[in-house]
């Protein structure tokens, strides 16, 4: 498919709310776009929550922060009505003539039309209805294929292509600096993030635990646990050499990254960051699907357990086999491999304030 477009666009908007693995998967489209039209006002439709991960960055002309929680009270609540009221306006006024809805759903499919924009593009399996929003619909081959290619269809129906896959991330002095203060000298380590949105996307804290000792033993690494402040009550039970939960904001928590040796996750918005970054990784896999949301391109980091029933893509399940029977050699093993293997470049990175940028090859 090929979407003709009446005039270079001049004022682009990519709605794109959330989650955080879904916002790390869409810099690559960002990058894209930027090529394609060097000279457009590049504007993102970011949740509040994942605003800072964008903000500041080189490719962009503005972030717009969109805060769900406060907006949905809008039906009963006066002051988040006149919000939300205030906010549709100002997105009208900006007079955007490109459109990109990534997200898929009603809302976001209502946003896409409030715009006015001239070309409004979505894909064409969109759910909640979203697609009688758009003005252009991208058909996509399959379900059974990585988010990042599905978007990445958007992107060569405009004209942008499907090359380079660049993940690009603005770290600064600060960020690095906050990090330096926390680790201080342990040497090589890895960093443990067993936090996941859905309960079933966790392998037990234990399973975490149990990995300190062979990481120092087998591969030298210190460990440092990380993840935002609702993970507090899994790190209690890991006695890594650093309890670095609940302090970093997200900037933080990616040159924490950055930094690591090796990162040991479960599926979650870090994982993807990590895998983003081209950090040696072990992604622990349940529920999910890693041929749709696993680290892209990077099937060799996955580690899951072999049963019928996963994926089940349930956020609830009375005995949570996948995660539990899932035991720590494997994950051990994953690790060794990541740590032996050449890391992907980085095409840029080496100076402060600019942007890191690691290179995912193609198919």
């Amino acid at each position: 498919m090929h979407i003709d477009l009446p005039t270079s666009p001049r004022h682009i908007l990519i709605i794109k709310p959330s989650s955080l693995g879904d916002v790390v998967h869409t810099l690559p489209v960002l990058n894209l776009l930027r090529r394609r039209w060097p000279e457009a006002h590049m504007s993102w439709l970011v949740g509040s929550a994942f605003a800072s991960l964008i903000q500041g960055h080189p490719q962009l002309n503005e972030v717009i922060a969109f805060d769900r929680r406060h907006f949905a009270r809008a039906w009963c609540h006066p002051a988040a009505a006149i919000g939300l009221s205030r906010f549709v306006v100002d997105l009208a006024r900006r007079h955007f003539d490109l459109v990109i809805d990534l997200q898929g759903l009603f809302r976001s499919g209502f946003l896409t039309a409030l715009t006015g924009a001239a070309v409004r593009v979505g894909f064409a399996n969109a759910r909640e209805l979203a697609p009688v929003f758009y003005t252009h619909h991208v058909p996509i081959e399959s379900m059974e294929q990585h988010a990042i290619d599905r978007y990445l269809a958007v992107t060569d129906a405009l004209g942008c292509g499907r090359q380079p896959v660049e993940f690009k991330f603005v770290l600064d002095a600060a960020d690095r600096a906050h990090v330096d203060a926390i680790v201080g000298g342990i040497g090589p380590f890895a960093v443990l993030l067993p936090g996941a949105t859905w309960p079933t996307k966790r392998w037990p804290a234990g399973r975490f635990a149990a990995l300190v000792d062979p990481l120092r033993r087998r591969f030298g690494l210190s460990t440092v646990v990380a993840g935002a402040s609702d993970v507090a009550e899994i790190a209690e039970h890991i006695p890594a050499a650093v309890n670095a939960v609940g302090r970093t904001n997200l900037r933080q928590l990616a040159a924490l990254i950055e930094r690591a040796d090796l990162v040991i996750a479960n599926d979650s918005g870090p994982m993807h960051i990590a895998a983003a970054m081209g950090r040696p990784l072990v992604a622990i896999f349940g529920p999910t699907n890693p041929v749709r949301t696993g680290p892209y391109h990077r099937p060799d980091s996955v580690v899951r357990a072999n049963l019928s029933c996963s994926p089940c893509y349930s956020r609830k399940c009375n005995h949570i086999s996948c995660m539990n029977w899932l035991g720590i050699e494997p994950v051990l093993e994953a690790a060794a491999s990541q740590l032996s293997r050449p890391r992907p470049s980085f095409a840029s990175g080496k100076l402060d304030g600019c942007p890191i940028a690691a290179n995912i090859g193609g198919p």
